[in-house]
């Protein structure tokens, strides 16, 4: 059974599904085309239900549940792993503090265009739970908010790679967005997961968690050491950084998300929708 499959080249992603889908593993008879995309085109993608198995963001699910169901493995869920908003200044601090974030900020946003990853993604729903007033907004690809950032356009919201570089750039965090939910809520911040069609067969089910969650226990008995698989697909990133970035984003939750992974999940699409979703409805 072949089946589609898409995730980005992100070193969480590619740490995860290497084993799954370059033969290190028993798949237990699945067999995958395998498509690397970044998270704003798969989300893109779920909402059309293109491919069979994909990682998207939490924050389209909304939009996809028709088609699709949630995975209890292979995502990315945690504590003081969600996005930031920067800038090339520090935010003045004369004006103190409101709630968990500067107030100067706020007349910032409000005068500048603010570059997000995506209009699906959880960095955007994050960023309108904070910065409700926020208007002027421009959709970009992840890889593109620093270079905004950096020629003077305006703020942005940084995610991935970009969390371990932006200060090397000289530029300057606003706000953490995901502080700002974890405050809130007292929930882990759901970033991606893994959705996988509607009927897809239980037996398959079964198989497809048992290999990513032994996809990724492969991959963490090799660790630190990074396998070519990673590093061709990980943009202009030195070891260190991958190193990063996979302890930050492949956490317990990536294994298995629990119950308070559903809770945060459900949560989020509650807050999207105004709809309170049953397990059953979201989750395999």
């Amino acid at each position: 059974m072949k089946l589609t499959l898409g995730f980005s080249p992100c070193p969480n992603d590619t740490f995860i599904f290497d084993a799954l889908v370059n033969g290190k593993i028993d798949t237990g008879g699945l067999e995958f085309e395998v498509i690397l995309e970044d998270v704003q085109t798969l989300n893109d993608w779920a909402k059309q239900g293109r491919l069979d198995i994909s990682k998207v963001s939490y924050g389209v699910l909304p939009h996809i549940l028709k088609d699709y169901r949630v995975l209890k493995t292979g995502g990315a869920l945690g504590k003081g792993v969600g996005p930031l908003l920067i800038g090339t200044s520090p935010p003045s601090p004369l004006q103190g503090e409101r709630g968990a974030h500067n107030v100067s900020i706020d007349s910032l946003i409000e005068q500048h265009a603010i570059a997000i990853p995506g209009e699906n993604t959880t960095a955007h729903f994050l960023f309108s739970q904070a910065f409700p007033n926020a208007k002027n907004k421009v959709f970009l690809r992840f890889d593109e908010i620093e270079d905004w950032v950096l020629s003077g356009k305006g703020p942005g919201v940084i995610i991935h790679e970009n969390r371990f570089t932006y200060q090397q750039k000289g530029l300057h965090k606003w706000a953490d967005l995901g502080q700002i939910w974890e405050q809130n809520t007292g929930l882990p911040i759901p970033l991606g997961g893994i959705v996988v069609r509607k009927g897809f067969p239980p037996d398959k089910m079964k198989a497809l968690t048992l290999g990513i969650q032994q996809s990724l226990a492969y991959a963490q008995k090799q660790y630190p050491e990074l396998s070519d698989y990673i590093r061709c697909h990980a943009q202009e990133m030195d070891m260190q950084v991958m190193r990063q970035h996979i302890d930050l984003y492949v956490n317990d939750f990536s294994h298995d998300m629990q119950e308070n992974g559903k809770k945060a999940i459900l949560h989020m699409a509650a807050v999207l929708s105004g709809k309170n979703y049953q397990e059953g409805e979201v989750f395999t």
